[in-house]
């Protein structure tokens, strides 16, 4: 059987008599070298294994004639026009018709021979099956020293840290899932950052995840992958930031704010020797503007986690978070910033009365920048408050939803 399906993003897999277990979907553009190789192996697979399935070539545009040569072997043929690895597997995955996918790129770099260790967790009711390659073995010559030693390892051990996943190779090319589990959680990038946006969304969404060894090999082609290392390096940090407001605003943010907070405070009550290194008014302004960065990374922390709860993004949520999202509304944020900034306001009268009092004559620069900054520090951190409390308001009105 072999046809060619052009799709749209909502469009249903094509109708089957035949009940498919499992789909083996490759992204393609222009991989005529190799791909005859990997469709051979993947079709090898399921006639060995008895599992009933198909081959899915989900093609990006291919100019080179790697549509003919998957139609000729009797594999399915869909077009997806959306640029990029991304939205070329999610064309092929919203086409397939099996329970299960096993996607894997068509260079001939993965064993579609040996899909297993896949087919056995996922039919022991896995959602997700992540393939180790730093476990099943690298061959010399299969992966650049940048990725293997640095790109992979660093990037893994990032989406570990930012989100509570066990996944020690976030981005392997071969992975098996439950086609319905994967289109349930809303997965949205078209680029290279796809790999990482299954792993994160799966986890944050709950899906039972394991992780089996596979083999990497040296690719088959002559010509250079399409993927850019630092480009796409970047696409999948940015990703894991985003998707992880905690890591990309509250840390930095609260550690900024304590640091400037703290020092501005010791040195509104008097300049600080530390060995031979006197600071004094100048390093209180300094470390007053950390406190204002500090506490704006703070606030779009909580604004980003407020919007997404708002909105239903998938991104970490904690029993904390949730009772104080409980607690902060318009009226409560507008309330705090109001008081901080008749704080700073009352300690900028006070030390005006005293100038008055001394006939309006010449101050002391020191002393009166050192009650000045202080106060004029409270009234910032006021009227933050005050403005994000109402952009709070802005996002947070119930709007009805418009119907697909």
């Amino acid at each position: 059987m072999s046809d060619t399906t052009a799709i749209t993003p909502n469009q249903p897999p094509a109708p089957s008599s035949e009940t498919i277990e499992l789909s083996i979907v490759m992204p393609c553009l222009d991989e005529a070298e190799t791909l005859e190789t990997c469709i051979r192996k993947a079709q090898g697979y399921l006639k060995r294994s008895g599992v009933v399935g198909e081959v899915v070539i989900a093609d990006n545009g291919s100019t080179d004639g790697s549509q003919e040569i998957a139609r000729r072997l009797g594999a399915r043929v869909v077009d997806v026009p959306e640029k990029g690895y991304g939205a070329a597997l999610m064309g092929g995955i919203k086409a397939a018709r099996g329970e299960f996918v096993i996607m894997g790129d068509a260079d001939d770099s993965y064993d579609f021979s040996n899909l297993d260790p896949f087919v056995e967790r996922l039919r022991a009711g896995d959602d997700l099956v992540m393939g180790n390659r730093f476990r099943g073995g690298i061959e010399p010559g299969a992966m650049p020293p940048l990725h293997r030693y640095l790109g992979n390892p660093v990037l893994s051990f990032i989406g570990r840290m930012f989100f509570p996943s066990q996944i020690r190779d976030f981005h392997c090319g071969l992975r098996g899932f439950r086609r319905d589990a994967i289109l349930r959680i809303g997965l949205i990038t078209t680029g290279m950052e796809f790999a990482s946006e299954v792993v994160v969304k799966s986890t944050l969404s709950g899906l039972r995840i394991s992780e089996v060894p596979t083999t990497l090999k040296k690719d088959g082609r002559s010509r250079p992958p399409h993927l850019r290392s630092w480009r796409d390096g970047w696409r999948h940090l940015r990703f894991l930031l985003l998707f992880s407001p905690r890591w990309l605003f509250f840390y930095p943010g609260a550690v900024a704010f304590v640091i400037g907070l703290v020092g501005s405070a010791v040195l509104a009550i008097s300049p600080l020797q530390v060995g031979p290194v006197g600071v004094d008014v100048s390093t209180q302004i300094y470390l007053s503007g950390l406190t204002v960065l500090g506490y704006q990374s703070l606030l779009f922390a909580l604004l980003t986690k407020l919007y997404a709860k708002h909105e239903g993004f998938w991104i970490p949520r904690s029993v904390r978070f949730e009772r104080l999202a409980a607690r902060v509304s318009l009226e409560s944020g507008a309330l705090t910033g109001v008081i901080l900034f008749l704080l700073g306001l009352v300690i900028a009268l006070i030390q005006f009365i005293s100038w008055a009092s001394s006939g309006f004559g010449p101050q002391d620069l020191g002393d009166t920048a050192r009650l000045a900054v202080p106060a004029a520090l409270l009234m910032m951190l006021g009227g933050q408050t005050v403005m994000s409390s109402m952009l709070l308001g802005v996002i947070s009105v119930p709007v009805r939803r418009a119907g697909p």
